[in-house]
């Protein structure tokens, strides 16, 4: 990645994968098969440093962008607060925010596959994880599963 223009706003890899954790959703960008861009919020969840992992249907634009080109960018932001500051006379804003790039690609195991969705589970909906069986036994064979895992460190900015 390009250096930083603001290089003392930058924060560290494990400080950018908590902004990721702590995100309601991460944006994931990706390329059409026509070579345009299309990025959209996804419920993300993290398995270690390097994986994510998302669900969704097996066919439409998402996988379409996966199969052409499976570079992707993942950016979210944790915290946003705009801010007027009298005695500066002067707008700003203060946030985390931390971006990464990565390789997609669609999880065929369903070890895997369930693995994942019982992270996406835990992450947004704990309280419901007695249900999480049940669903898998119906819905597992239709649900596609997509894994990301990073191509080099995220990097976090921060404006206190």
């Amino acid at each position: 990645m390009k250096p930083m223009r603001k290089a003392n706003r930058r924060k560290d890899p494990y400080w950018a994968l908590e902004v990721f954790d702590k995100a309601p959703y991460i944006t994931v960008s990706m390329v059409r098969p026509d070579g345009t861009p299309y990025g959209l919020p996804l419920s993300l969840a993290r398995k270690d440093e390097k994986t994510f992992y998302f669900h969704c249907a097996g066919e439409g634009e998402k996988i379409d962008c996966i199969k052409s080109t499976p570079t992707v960018s993942l950016s979210a932001v944790s915290r946003c607060t705009p801010k007027y500051e009298e005695e500066k006379n002067n707008f700003t804003e203060y946030f985390n925010s931390a971006i990464a790039l990565g390789k997609a690609e669609i999880v065929t195991d369903d070890d895997e596959k369930i693995e994942a969705l019982k992270l996406i589970c835990e992450r947004f909906l704990p309280k419901y994880m007695d249900h999480f069986d049940e669903a898998i036994n119906r819905s597992l064979s239709i649900t596609t599963v997509v894994r990301i895992i990073l191509t080099e460190p995220p990097v976090g900015k921060s404006k206190p």
